[in-house]
């Protein structure tokens, strides 16, 4: 059986197992399309929650990022879990207990005002709509690679895919879908990096194996990898090289910025039970976990299998004991198959560029080293491996290993799995915000439940349609992409979460003006960087360390417009009326436990 053939089976069956549930779990209320009726157990929701928040970033891009940058990179992981912490400890329950549907509607009743309501709407649709932009990517990617399809013909696909079982089943589709694709994303995570780390290190569980010994050479795996990307002029693997000030405000935005993600938020509102909401968080964390232990392995080895498929002596000896991989090797032997395969989908490329028949990978612009000698007494032109887009490498990880055909179609739906879920999730939140709060909430208060699930499933319609649209150019790799959707999301949302559970002094005024400076200070810089609405072309500045103001990305700015956040929406509430009583009682009700009394003295 063809590995096409294969991929087919094995994807096609995972599509109808996701379908199949949300026909069988479809949406008949709007309690069932926006929270699945408040009745999804702790440990389920932690499974699907984990799915959700998993997405194409995790998945497919995260590992690429750390395979190519190595330990700066681990930002990553220290901020995506760090966020579930703080928000099991600080939003999740009394979110739970304040008891409504979305985001802005708790914003709206919080902050007694229409206009507070509206204004969460639209920084949600801003986070939810780049957020989902990076899924799409991980669609394209995947799909044009294992069904052999363009990246926007795959693309559409994805799109279809996701239309017919999260407009049909809502949360309550969805939240089932979503075990699902947790179930399948985890095996196909796991199965190869076991496969991988048993070639080269002998150890069974990955996480051991990235701190064991490489095998061929005896030596410690990382110091291996460590010589061997020095050897060919690149940076050092296991050492920091960036702005320890970027690389603190960067983990810092993906922590609240997680805390902060509406549609991670919902999925608390699905639990029976207050005390559910932190279980389902524990939960969750305890799912990722099994994931993202796993990713700096899966990273690691991706890029030392590259580069001794580049360079066959790297793996035993010296990296320049043997030549480089030569290009009627690539052309035609079985085991560079993979490279034919992704140079289709244009994601990966070479260049004979001095025609001796070789492909030498090495960073040109290194001018002392060994590199650097080599290039000179060869002759070389610069380096040969042109393009490496850093979402193939778990995707090719299973391909470069020469791992069985099983193995690879399960990559395949794993990767799939992710970003549909996460997808999902996202356009779940915007069409509840669309239909419960700014349809029925602000402009048809009197609409039907009949009329506001049809609004939904619409809206969720429409959302589906402009996220593919903007995923055929997205601002850069996947991960990338989602980690702007988070510091957006730190700098507009968190904030006013916060401010609204834990202060009653903040007011309607100082919750609007707080969130509208967070957000449009965060978009402006991201665009003064990567374009305005991410359009190729129309950024102010080129998007480089040297241009970034105090050597802030803006990835990491939302750290800073949450600052800004926080502090506006303090001055002006100081200098506006205090929130009514009632607000005040509501807010108090919200972090007191229920039935709890005045300490006595015994």
């Amino acid at each position: 059986m063809s590995q096409f053939t294969l991929n087919l089976l094995v994807i096609g069956a995972s599509f109808a197992l996701y379908i199949g549930i949300a026909i069988w779990a479809r949406a008949g209320s709007t309690a069932e399309f926006y929270a699945a009726n408040r009745g999804v157990s702790p440990v389920m929701n932690g499974m699907a929650t984990a799915a959700d928040w998993m997405s194409a970033a995790s998945f497919i891009s995260m590992a690429g990022l750390i395979a190519f940058t190595g330990y700066d990179n681990s930002t990553y992981l220290m901020g995506w879990t760090g966020g579930y912490v703080l928000l099991a400890l600080l939003l999740a329950p009394y979110l739970r207990k304040f008891g409504k549907f979305t985001v802005p509607e708790f914003i709206g009743d919080r902050f007694y005002s229409p206009t507070a309501r509206i204004i969460g709407v639209i920084c949600l649709l801003i986070v939810s709509i780049t957020y989902v932009i990076g899924q799409m990517t991980g669609v394209g990617v995947t799909f044009s690679r294992y069904l052999e399809v363009s990246n926007s013909t795959g693309l559409w696909i994805g799109a279809a895919l996701v239309f017919c079982y999260a407009v049909l089943g809502g949360m309550k589709g969805i939240t089932y879908t979503q075990v699902a694709q947790y179930v399948v994303l985890i095996i196909a995570y796991t199965i190869p990096a076991i496969f991988i780390s048993l070639q080269l290190t002998g150890n069974f569980l990955p996480q051991l194996g990235l701190f064991g010994t490489h095998e061929a050479s005896g030596m410690a795996f990382l110091a291996k990898l460590d010589m061997l990307v020095t050897d060919l002029g690149f940076r050092q693997y296991t050492a920091h090289h960036n702005s320890t000030l970027d690389m603190v405000l960067f983990t810092m935005a993906l922590m609240i910025g997680t805390a902060g993600l509406p549609h991670v938020i919902i999925r608390f509102f699905t639990v029976p039970k207050v005390s559910d909401a932190r279980k389902s968080a524990g939960w969750a964390l305890v799912f990722i976990a099994l994931l993202y232990t796993v990713a700096p392995a899966v990273g690691s080895m991706a890029r030392f299998n590259l580069t001794t498929t580049m360079w066959p002596g790297a793996q035993t000896g010296d990296t320049y004991s043997q030549p480089a991989v030569s290009l009627d090797s690539i052309q035609n032997d079985a085991d560079k198959a993979w490279m034919r395969n992704w140079q289709v989908t244009g994601l990966l490329n070479w260049e004979d560029k001095n025609g001796d028949g070789l492909i030498q990978y090495y960073n040109d612009t290194a001018t002392t080293g060994p590199v650097a000698e080599m290039a000179a007494a060869q002759g070389l032109a610069g380096n040969e491996l042109t393009t490496v887009n850093n979402d193939i490498m778990v995707l090719a990880n299973p391909e470069i290993a020469n791992l069985p055909g099983w193995v690879i179609a399960i990559v395949a739906a794993g990767g799939l799995a992710a970003a549909l879920s996460t997808a999902a999730g996202l356009l779940l939140a915007i069409s509840g915000a669309v239909s419960h709060d700014l349809i029925k909430g602000t402009l048809r208060p009197d609409i039907s439940e009949k009329g506001e699930l049809m609004a939904a499933r619409v809206s969720m319609a429409i959302s589906i349609l402009v996220a593919t649209i903007l995923g055929l150019n997205p601002p850069g790799f996947a991960a990338q992409t989602v980690a702007l959707a988070f510091g957006l999301a730190a700098s507009s949302i968190f904030p006013v979460l916060m401010m609204g559970i834990f202060s009653k002094r903040i007011t309607k005024e100082g919750a609007i003006a707080g969130m509208l400076a967070g957000i449009v200070s965060t978009l402006v810089y991201i665009f003064t960087y990567k374009g305005w609405l991410f359009i190729g072309g129309t950024n102010m500045l080129e998007d480089t360390a040297a241009n970034w103001l105090f050597g802030i990305s803006p990835a990491s700015f939302g750290t800073v417009g949450a600052l800004i956040n926080f502090v506006v929406a303090y001055l002006v509430s100081q200098a506006t009326e205090k929130p009514p009583v009632h607000v005040q009682e509501l807010v108090e009700s919200i972090r007191v436990p229920r039935g709890s009394g005045s300490a006595v003295s015994h």
